[in-house]
């Protein structure tokens, strides 16, 4: 996000702020976190900072323009903000603004059958979180988000795969399928910086299909397809980010549902 190429420094601050309706935030009133990144950099051209947010605007070569997007769309849903300051020669500053919780942290539930997971005692059995049956194909080209879905998936007790690109899974999709084995739903993520997206994929395995249970998942909650999946043959949508009881729901909705 910060760019010295010639070396440099970052300054990272936080602080509480309470807004009241006078300030430059477009914020409601209330309490808020501000996070602050600053660089002594080159700076960004003001022609730049105007499209700085929209998707696949990037001036790096090899960037894919999405980053600083969906930070921005994570940062709004959780009615923030995210603003960005530089001038030429002198640094850039990127602000963020979150909502403070008084919350206290509750403890987790046990997943007392879950893989991995240990037994839990009698007085944690009201707790437990259901176990899930299914095999889940995820296809995203993010590896981290590949990695955080198949770890809340399998905990839950879901048999999961994964596959980094549309290709990829719709030939993971039609192996399983030949062999008997078939996929229970298949969660895509909607845009994919290179190769087909799950718009284009759905197309295709409806073509040899037509009971396919698929779940389309996106940053981006106003594109026609998360706002008309089932016109496109989705049976589930998952606006990103979620909540792990957000995942099961949406899942077991679409597993319940008949194809």
């Amino acid at each position: 996000m910060l760019s010295m190429p010639d070396g440099g420094s970052i300054k990272v601050c936080a602080e509480d702020i309470n807004v009241v309706g006078k300030d430059s935030f477009p914020l409601k009133k209330g309490k808020y976190i501000k996070i602050s990144f600053s660089d002594n950099g080159t700076g960004i051209l003001q022609e730049d900072l105007q499209k700085i947010f929209d998707p696949f605007f990037t001036t790096k070569q090899g960037g894919s323009g999405l980053g600083l997007a969906t930070s921005y769309s994570i940062i709004n849903k959780h009615k923030g903000d995210f603003t960005v300051e530089s001038e030429i020669e002198a640094g850039t500053t990127f602000l963020i603004c979150l909502p403070a919780s008084r919350k206290e942290i509750q403890k987790m539930p046990t997943l007392s059958k879950a893989r991995g997971a240990c037994p839990a005692s009698v007085e944690e059995k009201d707790e437990e979180t259901p176990v899930r049956e299914g095999k889940i194909l995820i296809m995203d080209d993010e590896h981290i988000i590949r990695v955080m879905l198949s770890k809340q998936l399998m905990g839950l007790g879901y048999e999961v795969e994964t596959a980094k690109n549309g290709s990829e899974a719709i030939r993971l999709y039609e192996n399983a399928s030949r062999r008997g084995n078939p996929f229970d739903v298949v969660l895509m993520d909607l845009t994919i910086v290179v190769g087909i997206g799950g718009k284009e994929i759905i197309k295709r395995v409806l073509e040899t299909d037509h009971e396919v249970r698929a779940i389309v998942a996106s940053g981006y909650a106003n594109h026609p397809v998360m706002a008309n999946h089932k016109e496109y043959g989705f049976k589930g949508v998952l606006a990103k980010p979620h909540e792990i009881h957000e995942l099961d729901e949406v899942l077991q909705i679409v597993l319940m549902e008949t194809a």
